[in-house]
């Protein structure tokens, strides 16, 4: 049985005494493993084998490199291939452009030549085995039913809805209120199915001008532009054999809607500034936190790419019409908190209970997840109270949480909490935080924190 860390190398060469020598050069080497083969014949009658890697004499006698190269790419197309031939043939370009891994001319230097070249290869094989193990550790990391917590029927609704959206092909639509997962559903949809080893890649619409979001999507020329000194892939072609989310599609300029809508008909892409279209094998996942339909009827967006989009339909319910799953999840961010910041175990008194099912989170999942987070901080000991609850001093609209603010900022009002609670003790704080002295007095000198 084959080493996972071992090349294996069928060798073509005609001349029996060159052949054999290059055989025993390379099998020195601790992870190459090399059949040897004097004929074209018998190198085919054992392809079925499936080395690793296949070089040959680009002048067999009863066959050229040319067709050697053509019938090993039209029986196993990823199989890698390094050509040696002679210094009087000029076939290089031809050769790698047909897809030969490598080129060497033959020399004094020829089986130090093909064994970097090989070297080179199983690095990248090696390269390629870490990929597809963080890969699988991806999937498994996306396991809908470990990261889309919940036991609520409106929940059971939504795994079998991404169960059915893993296994075809279709356009998925997520509908939902800000803030409900619908990155993370179109995550588990991905890394659930068949592309889960092909690039996913996001865009999120919201906030991006019409210009910079075409390029985005796109990519361009060099030259196509003031300022495009390179060429640039966009984030459709980035998805190739992929999936493309989409977030926020109904924030998508008309114009770029057009653009789209031709992509999706056509699965070819055409960046800005070019003539020549590439094809496209993408899967499309699109989120909204709008009516699509409502948005048609209103003339926001096009019916056609509405109709195009219309695969599977995934809606996801807000976190008040969730029950009880607001209890678990809750106590699924208190651990996930307490164990990244070694924090010990901290439960929930039934009175921040009662709080956490009585209010309404219009943030949804992502508002919960502050809230919990902040709760852990602001607690001292091991039992998470009301008072540790950022909700009910402040409406929904106004609620502090709600306001989305960036860690750096939650992370200041933190500080400056204890500062306030413990009479500006930036020794007391900083110990008791974990964070550096030097850190606050930074952020005071900054005017980030007042003393």
């Amino acid at each position: 049985m084959k080493n996972d860390n071992t090349l294996k190398i069928f060798l073509l060469e005609s001349d029996p005494d060159y052949g054999l020598m290059l055989q025993q050069y390379l099998s020195l080497h601790p992870q190459f493993d090399v059949k040897y083969f004097d004929s074209s014949r018998d190198f085919f009658e054992h392809l079925h084998d499936k080395p690793d890697v296949v070089a040959f004499n680009y002048s067999m006698p009863d066959m050229d490199g040319h067709e050697t190269l053509t019938r090993i790419r039209d029986r196993y197309p990823d199989m890698r291939v390094v050509v040696l031939a002679s210094p009087e043939k000029e076939n290089s370009v031809e050769l790698l452009k047909n897809g030969a891994f490598d080129y060497i001319v033959k020399d004094g230097l020829t089986r130090e030549k093909l064994c970097r070249s090989l070297s080179h290869l199983l690095e990248i094989n090696k390269l390629r085995k870490e990929v597809d193990q963080l890969k699988e550790q991806l999937c498994k990391r996306y396991d809908f039913s470990k990261i889309l917590i919940g036991e609520s029927p409106a929940m059971e609704a939504v795994y079998a809805r991404i169960d059915q959206a893993a296994k075809t092909n279709l356009t998925v639509t997520i509908s939902g209120e800000k803030g409900t997962g619908k990155e993370m559903v179109a995550k588990a949809i991905h890394y659930n199915s068949y592309r889960s080893k092909q690039p996913f890649v996001t865009v999120n619409v919201s906030g991006v001008s019409k210009q910079e979001l075409e390029r985005q999507l796109f990519g361009y020329e060099k030259g196509a532009f003031p300022g495009a000194d390179a060429q640039q892939i966009g984030k459709i072609e980035e998805a190739n054999n992929g999936t493309l989310f989409i977030d926020e599609v109904s924030e998508l300029d008309f114009d770029l809607q057009g653009r789209l809508l031709e992509v999706l008909r056509t699965e070819q892409v055409t960046r800005i500034g070019g003539n020549e279209p590439a094809p496209m094998h993408v899967r499309f996942i699109v989120s909204t936190h709008k009516d699509l339909a409502e948005e048609v009827r209103q003339k926001r967006f096009r019916e056609d790419l509405f109709h195009q989009l219309a695969g599977q339909a995934i809606e996801l319910p807000p976190l008040r019409e969730r029950g009880n799953d607001v209890l678990v999840m809750a106590r699924y961010f208190v651990d996930q908190r307490c164990a990244a910041n070694n924090l010990g175990n901290k439960s929930l008194s039934p009175e921040a209970q009662r709080v956490l099912l009585n209010y309404s989170f219009p943030g949804n999942v992502r508002e919960l997840k502050s809230v919990m987070q902040l709760a852990v901080e602001l607690c001292e000991g091991d039992t998470i109270q009301p008072e540790h609850i950022n909700v009910h001093h402040a409406s929904p609209i106004n609620s502090f949480i709600s306001e989305e603010k960036s860690l750096k900022e939650y992370e200041i009002q933190i500080i400056q909490h204890f500062l306030d609670k413990y009479d500006k003790d930036v020794l007391f704080v900083a110990k008791k935080l974990d964070i550096g002295k030097s850190t606050i007095y930074r952020m005071i000198q900054a005017g980030q924190l007042t003393r």
